[in-house]
């Protein structure tokens, strides 16, 4: 049977991820880049201009987004709005980091779920021509909010986590990885993908007032543990992890999560100074590149490395 041929991509893409949208396009020559003019009015709301309008009708579309902010995410929403209507053939939406996923839950009345405002809001983009809108997501927070979304919007929910067994592959000490969650929700997200792996698992207790990290389950003794979770704030709970995990006898702990959103400069506390012991250190922090002013800070910067989801977002604009 043959394969079905490649489409051509017109990828548009928000001021703070023009540099992953230059790495997806080097991943293939059937997705072209195309340009926004990015401008604002004496007031400060969006002055928006989406260049070759007319050359776009009839062609498949898609917009790499970052909400990393909500001082930017109005500005994407009226362009992301505006594309589906310009008599495209398909229209693909990628939002590498779903910002308010952690946000899920109500535990009292008067608890905003955040995360199901937004997921309502992205299914209301307007249908194009081939369709509902494609919504591209990476290691969304809760397995849940796929349910958020209505039929107007097809979420493709992507991981990144097989870069991260790429990169442990090329390790020296590959052989002797064992894999750690920080809780059971990382567990329950992560763990059918990572199977091979021995695996530790820890968990939060209360003391008093304070939560505490504990072992749970697992014997991280003699090994390099690698601790996976979706993402990173302050990385309070991933500190106490490496703690749990270097008394409970593990020569080396690294971590992985698929979105480095750092607030407030908080992943300081990670890079390494010099003269630092490294058994008190985080061997690597591998994150991916979908929160992208947090790589700009950090890229090049021990232990940080960053797994770039280039390649993923290029095959899955061929969806």
């Amino acid at each position: 049977m043959e394969k079905p041929q490649k489409k051509r991509v017109l990828l548009f893409y928000c001021v703070e991820a023009e540099q992953l949208a230059r790495k997806i396009a080097d991943q293939s020559e059937h997705i072209q880049l195309q340009s926004i003019n990015w401008r604002s009015f004496d007031d400060g709301f969006p002055n928006l201009f989406i260049n070759n309008a007319q050359d776009i009708r009839g062609q498949h579309v898609s917009f790499l987004a970052s909400f990393s902010s909500p001082a930017v995410i109005f500005e994407q929403l009226s362009v992301i709005f505006a594309l589906p209507r310009l008599f495209v053939a398909s229209f693909t939406l990628v939002l590498p980091f779903f910002p308010t996923g952690s946000f899920e839950r109500m535990e009292e009345e008067g608890d905003v779920a955040t995360a199901f405002t937004m997921a309502r809001i992205l299914s209301n983009i307007p249908i194009s021509r081939g369709g509902p809108t494609s919504l591209v997501i990476y290691d969304i927070h809760a397995l849940q909010e796929r349910f958020y979304f209505s039929d107007n919007v097809l979420p493709c929910f992507e991981t990144g986590i097989p870069l991260l067994k790429q990169r442990l592959h090329q390790l020296p000490d590959a052989d002797n990885i064992v894999i750690a969650f920080p809780d059971d929700g990382a567990w329950k997200r992560f763990h059918k993908l990572l199977d091979h792996y021995p695996m530790v698992v820890c968990a939060k207790v209360r003391e008093g007032d304070k939560r505490i990290v504990r072992l749970k389950e697992g014997n991280p003794s003699g090994c390099h543990v690698v601790i996976v979770d979706d993402l990173v704030q302050s990385g309070g709970t991933l500190i106490e992890c490496q703690k749990v995990l270097a008394a409970h006898g593990a020569t080396k702990v690294s971590a992985y999560v698929t979105h480095a959103v750092f607030p407030k400069k908080s992943y300081e506390k990670f890079i390494h100074k010099n003269g630092e012991n490294s058994n008190k250190a985080f061997a690597y922090f591998w994150i991916t590149d979908s929160c992208s002013p947090t790589v700009k800070s950090i890229e090049s910067k021990a232990p940080f490395e960053v797994l770039s989801l280039a390649g993923s977002i290029a095959d899955a604009l061929q969806i």
